[in-house]
């Protein structure tokens, strides 16, 4: 008996390696990665980024003047960021993908989400 416990343990345990080695492992055991978008004279930068989803996008605002990250549907909006100021969210699958400034809409930018 023993040894069939052993068999079934070694053998979940390879599958599992295989699974982790070739990609094959679901969205939600991927570790999220925190990415971050300054915000420096009057724009975003990087303007264009790819993420996945389950990742947390950052914003920080590096100028004098305030900003905000705001969907261009309304899907998300980091509120009003003072200088040095960060707001953040966390992309699912109906995150928009194009963003502004409300306080400065010539201010655009556009999240990839795989």
């Amino acid at each position: 008996m023993p040894d069939i416990k052993r068999r079934t343990f070694l053998t979940a345990a390879m599958a599992g390696s295989i699974a982790a080695a070739s990609g094959a492992l679901p969205a939600h055991a991927r570790k999220s990665i925190v990415h971050d978008i300054g915000i420096r004279r009057f724009k975003f930068v990087p303007r264009e980024l790819d993420v996945r989803v389950g990742d947390v996008v950052r914003w920080t605002n590096f100028d004098l003047s305030p900003h905000t990250a705001t969907a261009d549907d309304g899907g998300f909006d980091t509120g009003t960021l003072e200088q040095g100021q960060s707001g953040s969210i966390e992309i699912t699958g109906s995150t928009s993908r194009t963003y502004f400034c409300a306080f400065h809409p010539h201010m655009k930018a556009k999240l990839n989400v795989s």
